[in-house]
This record gives C-alpha cells, sequence and structure tokens, in this order.
C-alpha cells in the first residue's frame, strides 16, 4: 500500500514539472541600430547616442502541452477506475489548455551613449526608445536629457 502511495505521489510530481515545462514558450530577439559617425567630441558629459538595441521577448503559450499535462493529472488526482478517471483527465485537460493559452510581449530598448570624455555609457528604457543613433545627449541629475 505505501509503496503504490509513493508511486502515486512520484508520478504527480512528474507530471507537475511536465506542465510547467510544456505550458509556454519564451523567444526573445533583439535589433540594433548603429551611428556611423560617432567619433565627434564636444562639452564633458555630453555625448552621443552610438547604438539601440531593440530586446522583445515573447512569450506563447502552449494549450496542447497544458492540456496534455492537465489530462495527466487529472487522472492520477481523481485515482479512479474506467468513468471517475476519464471524467478527471477531461477536466484537468481542460484546465490546463485554458491555462496555459495566450501570448504576451515586452519591449526595452538599450541605449549605448559614447560621451565626450572617452567613456561609455548604457540606458535602459522600457517600452520605447527616447533617443536615437546620432542624436546629442547630456547627463543630468535626472538621466540622459537630449543635448
Amino acid at each position: 500500500m505505501q509503496f503504490t502511495t509513493r508511486m502515486k505521489t512520484t508520478s504527480l510530481a512528474a507530471c507537475l514539472l511536465l506542465l510547467c515545462a510544456s505550458c509556454a514558450t519564451t523567444s526573445t530577439s533583439s535589433t540594433t541600430w548603429v551611428d556611423p559617425g560617432t567619433a565627434g567630441y564636444g562639452p564633458p558629459r555630453t555625448g552621443r547616442v552610438a547604438s539601440v538595441q531593440e530586446v522583445v521577448q515573447h512569450v506563447q503559450g502552449n494549450p496542447a502541452g497544458g492540456a496534455l499535462a492537465g489530462a495527466l493529472i487529472g487522472s492520477l488526482i481523481t485515482g479512479g477506475r474506467g468513468p471517475a478517471r476519464l471524467f478527471g483527465a477531461a477536466t484537468g485537460a481542460a484546465i490546463g489548455a485554458a491555462a496555459s493559452q495566450g501570448s504576451a510581449e515586452t519591449r526595452t530598448y538599450q541605449v549605448q551613449v559614447r560621451f565626450d570624455d572617452g567613456t561609455a555609457g548604457m540606458f535602459v528604457y522600457q517600452g520605447y526608445s527616447p533617443f536615437w543613433p546620432g542624436e546629442a545627449v547630456v547627463m543630468t541629475p535626472q538621466g540622459l536629457a537630449p543635448a
């Protein structure tokens, strides 16, 4: 009896790991814009935007994987035979598919600046970039600003 309980617990843990691993896929892509003329220097703590890199993180749900994992977990939780196990599997599949659908996307912009004193800095902005390659900028106490 104890072996059967341990086996069910191990199977349930394996199914939970499968559920977590198969419900969503994350992919990230990036685009970099570079200013070819960033060699000019001016007053201290001013500079030019050398590049802007767009980083897109895309998370895509996997309803089929969620349904499979939900069906396995549902059939194990009900623990019955015949109709009870079938009902548990169907319910788990429906819940798993619903929980793992949809998608989300976030964009960040990494602005690389070459300051006139020879140093460089990177500034990260969420959602949009307020600067473009080649734009003159100045470092202020509030952060980077157009020059």
